[in-house]
């Protein structure tokens, strides 16, 4: 038996004493959750959850500086990649000497589902994987069943210069299951496609219903939102924690879960 992941490649179910190296944090914490978390035995230093057993795992860099000596030392059997995370050669250059590259790509929530299936099936945990498949579809059920108000929202990923997230990102899927739904500012083509630069802040802050500054990839925090509201007054701005938007694996459960509670307080 075999599972496919994001490019079409075929892996068999590993070994018991598999070596799984993950360069992708979400998908650390998705392991752990499955139970692999002895078999972990590398990680990136942007992998922090769960925090107190990841912290006897080794560091072999960050999702787009690996380093490669370190990770040959490890002897992985298994490791672990995200096509937005990892840079395309990085993973050319670790085929070369680790037998499997596990390749992933979610890009809404529901993909989640193939996702633990993916990783369940391949480490031998698919009575896990269900279980968190079943967790993760009452949140999306609990999404669907309720009338959201829609809004349209800016979500801030960025500060000099602002940035935003385009429609077909993994957040912007996020963040429409409770009604949010993002615009694409006037100027975004100087930016990247899917994380656009925000031209004019103002402008944009006007023609939202709200503004919401994201906890990463850059740090805002009470202070920048207290900014912003000074700089708009009336306008609604807040801080809303980023790994519940943009994280997948088994964090996307408590996401929604998150994201339903702070629609609901306001």
């Amino acid at each position: 038996m075999s599972w496919i992941d994001a490019i079409g490649q075929a892996h068999g179910r590993s070994a018991p004493a598999a070596r799984i190296v993950s360069l992708v944090p979400s998908i650390t914490e998705l392991l752990f959750d499955l139970d692999l978390g002895d078999r972990v035995v590398g990680r990136t230093g942007f992998c922090i959850h769960p925090r107190e057993r990841v912290a006897e795992v080794p560091k072999i860099g960050g999702t787009k500086d690996v380093k490669l000596d370190v990770l040959r030392r490890l002897a992985p059997t298994h490791v672990i990649v995200n096509i937005d995370e990892n840079e395309a050669a990085t993973v050319d250059a670790i085929r070369a000497f680790v037998p499997h590259a596990i390749v992933t790509h979610p890009s809404a929530p529901a993909d989640n589902f193939a996702l633990y299936r993916l990783l369940g099936g391949i480490f031998d945990r698919e009575v896990r994987a269900e279980a968190l498949a079943a967790r993760l579809q009452a949140e999306l059920d609990a999404c669907a069943a309720l009338d959201w108000r829609r809004e349209t929202v800016l979500y801030l990923i960025w500060k000099k210069p602002w940035m935003t997230v385009a429609a077909d990102t993994y957040i912007a899927r996020t963040l429409a299951l409770v009604g949010w739904s993002v615009t694409t500012p006037p100027g975004g083509e100087r930016g990247a496609a899917r994380y656009p630069v925000v031209g004019d802040l103002d402008a944009e802050v006007a023609r939202v219903d709200r503004v919401l500054a994201s906890t990463e990839p850059f740090m805002f925090r009470e202070r920048h939102v207290t900014e912003l509201r000074a700089r708009h007054p009336g306008k609604r701005i807040e801080l809303i924690d980023g790994a519940m938007t943009s994280w997948y694996g088994s964090r996307a459960i408590g996401g929604l879960a998150y994201l339903r509670g702070l629609r609901a307080g306001r």
